[in-house]
């Protein structure tokens, strides 16, 4: 029998946190930088602009409902193209069988959604459709796909990233077609999941990396799987990091908005999920994850209410809890029943 999707929720605020400050975006000064792209003007744009952002919509109704709505997403475009000067460009796309297919999009694309065209690849952006997730999400995008460590501060820095997926191999150099392969495979995964590389010995010995082998972690685990069979082809590699992309354990940060807005319906989790916050409870929490690393039927997602304001009621009502103390329960995430001790 199938097993349902469970989550063992928590929730504790953090009155004494410090809001983080966002950075600084332009407002819209009347110039217009969207436009629509069209037959006419697709392969001049390919050729002049580093990123093309393409925003796939129906043709707009005629209702102010309608109209207001898509000058509310137009406006975000404006902002956010007017925050990158220069390397992307925001681009309308009226859904159109015809031209759908001139961009070599057939079948690919949905109305509504947002893709990137970066060397020749196509991106989906996954988030809020807002100008700081959407430009924080363009600027993963303009870095490398993977980020070289050489050094012992550069390790450290590595060794602090442990609320997201991340990969690391070690390899003879940039020419080497073994990391030319681990390369074009990041390429598959970015901004999604982050793929370093280290060419020096010493940098390679503290993190028990053989010549041409990569590593792959999991969020909050100490320990790292050898990705088995090395040297790996870029399709062993997607493979490899396609069927192991779940989560044990994962943080709900704002950030997640712009890597899946679909974290806490089940996205990426397993069959049962643990979904709390509180400091004092994360190590406990982290142990347990840690124990059942090889267990395919459970996740845990570590949720700090205050990172989002507008879910708070939503939370309150649905669950029927009061987030103003710590609360923990089961929540069903196929039909949103939930459990929670008195």
């Amino acid at each position: 029998m199938k097993a349902t999707c469970w989550i063992l929720a928590g929730f504790y605020l953090l009155f004494c946190c410090k809001a983080e400050e966002g950075l600084n975006f332009p407002t819209y000064d009347g110039k217009d930088r969207v436009i629509d792209l069209n037959e006419k003007n697709y392969k001049q744009a390919l050729k002049k602009y580093d990123m093309l952002c393409l925003l796939f919509h129906e043709p707009v109704g005629s209702d102010k409902v309608s109209q207001k709505q898509f000058q509310m997403t137009e406006m975000v475009l404006e902002v956010s193209v007017a925050a990158c000067p220069g390397w992307v460009k925001m681009f309308l796309v009226t859904c159109c069988p015809h031209f759908v297919s001139c961009l070599f999009l057939s079948g690919l694309v949905e109305e509504g959604s947002l893709y990137v065209f970066k060397d020749e690849r196509l991106i989906e952006f996954d988030g809020e459709l807002a100008t700081d997730v959407l430009v924080e999400f363009l600027l993963d995008l303009l870095e490398d796909p993977v980020e070289i460590i050489n050094s012992k501060l550069e390790l450290q820095a590595f060794d602090q990233i442990d609320e997201e997926i991340k990969l690391i191999g070690y390899f003879k150099g940039e020419d080497s077609e073994h990391y030319k392969a681990f390369e074009e495979a990041a390429e598959h995964f970015q901004p999604y999941i982050k793929f370093f590389a280290t060419f020096d010995k010493g940098v390679a010995k503290k993190l028990g990396l053989k010549m041409n082998e990569v590593d792959f972690y999991e969020p909050f685990m100490d320990e790292p799987v050898h990705i088995p069979d090395k040297p790996y082809t870029e399709e062993e590699l997607v493979e490899f990091v396609t069927e192991h992309k779940r989560y044990v354990m994962c943080r709900m940060l704002k950030t997640l908005q712009a890597k899946s807005a679909c974290m806490f319906a089940g996205e990426g989790c397993r069959d049962s999920c643990i979904v709390s916050d509180g400091f004092e409870f994360l190590e406990i929490l982290k142990q347990v994850a840690r124990d059942n690393t090889d267990n395919p039927d459970l996740s845990i997602v570590w949720i700090d209410p205050d990172d989002f304001p507008l879910l708070i009621t939503y939370w309150e009502k649905t669950f029927k809890i009061d987030l103003f103390r710590p609360q923990i329960g089961i929540v069903n995430v196929t039909d949103v029943s939930s459990a929670y001790p008195e």
